[in-house]
């Protein structure tokens, strides 16, 4: 892939989530999180190459109004199902999928995965980072990583993987997904047309693992640590206190 290739970022955004309905429009620091994520993405690749896919007027009335893309899909199985509804109706050759629930996701991250993706099409690209040290492994909204040795995915699973036989092979850091991709508009459409979940991805709700099933390798590419996303209402609250640790406030990024 070359540099004149287009690439955009899309940030699928649902209302109706089952943990947390109206997730997307959580105030943060007084501002909704769909839109602290598109302002992180716009710092990366500009305004004019982020889009909001959802299939809900509420959340399309809030980013349209703040001056960004929205993509209107039809009900999805997944993100990424929504993403290859959305990436029908854009003209551009790389998508980078930013989950619109981690507000305190690294725009040179965004970029540093995109850039990957440039070099080496032949790979669907997935950041990781370790687990933090006041995360626990057990914790099931934790999806963790199994990589090989040059970082390309073999498994990702709710459960505190690689296991160990003795406590002295235990992993001494854990790695956990970081949900900023890269695909080429040919993966999504494969990922759409197959019309439903995986087994494996039903089991675990892990949508990449989708991707396993058509034989598709998926590069790992670390990111910085300290990314916290909002799975659930208590989360806010850890989320704020990080962002404003980090000088976030309602009026600038």
């Amino acid at each position: 892939m070359s540099h004149n290739e287009r690439a955009v970022v899309i940030i699928p955004a649902r209302f109706a989530s089952s943990r947390y309905p109206g997730k997307p429009l959580v105030n943060l620091l007084g501002k909704p999180m769909i839109l602290w994520v598109a302002e992180l993405a716009e710092k990366a690749i500009g305004r004019e190459n982020v889009y909001i896919a959802t299939d809900d007027d509420r959340i399309k009335n809030v980013v349209e109004d703040a001056g960004f893309n929205i993509v209107m899909t039809g009900p999805a199985l997944t993100g990424t199902d929504r993403l290859a509804q959305a990436a029908e109706q854009i003209d551009a050759e790389i998508f980078v999928n930013v989950q619109g629930d981690e507000p305190l996701a690294d725009p040179s991250d965004i970029l540093k995965v995109l850039e990957y993706k440039r070099s080496h099409p032949e790979f669907i690209i997935n950041g990781f980072s370790y687990l933090n040290e006041d995360e626990n492994p057990s914790n099931v909204n934790i999806p963790k990583v199994i990589t090989t040795e040059d970082d390309k995915l073999v498994y990702m699973s709710r459960a505190p993987i690689p296991g160990f036989k003795d406590q002295e092979n235990a992993p001494k850091k854990y790695k956990k997904q970081v949900c900023i991709y890269a695909f080429s508009k040919q993966e999504l459409s494969a990922f759409g047309s197959f019309g439903r979940k995986s087994s494996l991805e039903q089991s675990e709700d892990i949508e990449i693992l989708r991707f396993l099933e058509f034989g598709k390798t998926i590069k790992m590419i670390e990111t910085k640590p300290g990314s916290y996303s909002v799975d659930a209402p208590s989360d806010v609250a850890i989320v704020e206190e990080a962002m404003k640790s980090r000088g976030f406030n309602n009026e600038t990024l």
